[in-house]
Parts: structure tokens; C-alpha cells; sequence
């Protein structure tokens, strides 16, 4: 039974989710505050976190940001009240896995909810099922498959785990020219308003971890078309 920790500072909204979660079967934690929920999250007990961007005490963004930088790697999933592009692509930047702007349709986000729990599921599941190769070496960079890490030599480069499914992604299919809506599909497992900025945004991350903001080496992009990966 997966858990899932909630960072709502408003009570109705909280007690909504709150239901509707646990009819779901989900096990639920809440926390009324940036602090205790940052507090929470950092025990890396919970397999999803659902976390609003405003909040008494730290703000969402800081939040996400503090837990990445701290390692840990659970999906995120963020609330935005106005649902603007600025916003958007500041949690995104932050290291959050996906974004809705209230109001929103509990359909839908429990539909998000499971497309998050259920490819942290099934990249794991397919590693074994295929028995392909653990390790993928790319320059200077080793992606290890079994442990969902990438490495720079000896050293863990520290990714959310959308950046490290886009990765994962990209290097299981080198030398190919993926579109965005290709990518959104098969990373992101739905539609969304959001598609080519979305996947921009954890493009621009992934450069940036790679030390590659300058003169892309890797992660290219082909103009009109998407991107292609080189190993």
C-alpha cells in the first residue's frame, strides 16, 4: 500500500484529499506547513508527495528544492493556485515530477497520482523482466540501472526522479530523434497543457546536471523535430 504525505495548509482541501485518498486504498500523511512537511518528507517514507507552492512557514518551491538537494528522490507532485507558466516551470525547476492548478478535477489528479506511483513501479519490474544491461557509460558518465543512479566518475550526480526517468529514457534509445509529444507520452505516461515546455524545462535540468548549459554534448536538440540523445 503505497503512502502518501500531503502539504496543504487548507483544511478543506486537505481533508478532501485525505478522503478521497484512503478510499483509494492509499495510506496518507498531512502536514499543515512547509517545516513539518519538509520535516516528514526527509524521513523517505512516503512514495509520493502531493505539495501546495503556498505555505506557512517555507513555500513549496523551497521545499522541493531542499529535499532534492538532501537526496531524496520521491515523486512530486505540485500544487499551484494560479496554474501560471511562471509558476509551472519554477516547481519544475525545483525538481517537482508534475503540477496541477487549482481548482482541479479529482479524476484527474488521482489519475496523476497513480501514472506517478505507477512508473516508479515499472522501471524497476522491466529492468528484470528484460535482464538487459545494468549499466549504461556514456563520456564521463556512468547511468547504473539496477540502482537508478547516474555517476560522474565515482560520484552520484543527484536527480529528481522525473530527470532521472527523462534520462533513463533518452539513453535506452541513443542516436534516435524523439519528439516532445513522443517523450511527454512515454516519460510523463498523459497529456498535459504543458507538454514541450514541461519536457524543456527537465531537458534544461539535465544539461545543466551534466555540466552541459553551454555546448550540450549529449542531449541535442534538432530543430522542429525534438531531441536526440549521444552517447
Amino acid at each position: 500500500m503505497s503512502n502518501i504525505l500531503i502539504i496543504e495548509d487548507e483544511p478543506g482541501l486537505q481533508m478532501t484529499l485525505e478522503d478521497r485518498l484512503r478510499v483509494e486504498g492509499y495510506e496518507v500523511t498531512l502536514a499543515g506547513d512547509g517545516l513539518r512537511g519538509e520535516a516528514a518528507a526527509l524521513t523517505g517514507q512516503h512514495d509520493l508527495i502531493i505539495l501546495d507552492i503556498m505555505l506557512p512557514g517555507r513555500d513549496g518551491f523551497s521545499v522541493c528544492s531542499r529535499l532534492r538537494k538532501a537526496g531524496i528522490n520521491t515523486p512530486v507532485l505540485m500544487l499551484t493556485a494560479r496554474g501560471s507558466d511562471i509558476d509551472i516551470v519554477a516547481g519544475l525547476r525545483q525538481g517537482a515530477d508534475d503540477y496541477m492548478a487549482k481548482p482541479f478535477d479529482m479524476n484527474v489528479l488521482l489519475a496523476r497520482v497513480e501514472a506517478l506511483l505507477r512508473r516508479a513501479t515499472m522501471a524497476s519490474s522491466a529492468l528484470a523482466e528484460e535482464g538487459e544491461q545494468p549499466r549504461y557509460q556514456f563520456g564521463t558518465f556512468l547511468l547504473d540501472l539496477d540502482k537508478r543512479e547516474l555517476y560522474l566518475d565515482d560520484d552520484p550526480v543527484l536527480l529528481s526522479a522525473q530527470e532521472y526517468r527523462l534520462l533513463e529514457y533518452l539513453v535506452r534509445r541513443p542516436n534516435k530523434v524523439l519528439s516532445r509529444d513522443q517523450i511527454m507520452d512515454e516519460v510523463w505516461s498523459y497529456s498535459s497543457e504543458a507538454t514541450s515546455r514541461t519536457v524543456d524545462v527537465h531537458v534544461a535540468k539535465l544539461r545543466q546536471k551534466l555540466g552541459e548549459t553551454a555546448i550540450p554534448r549529449h542531449i541535442l536538440t534538432i530543430r522542429g523535430r525534438g531531441y536526440k540523445f549521444i552517447p
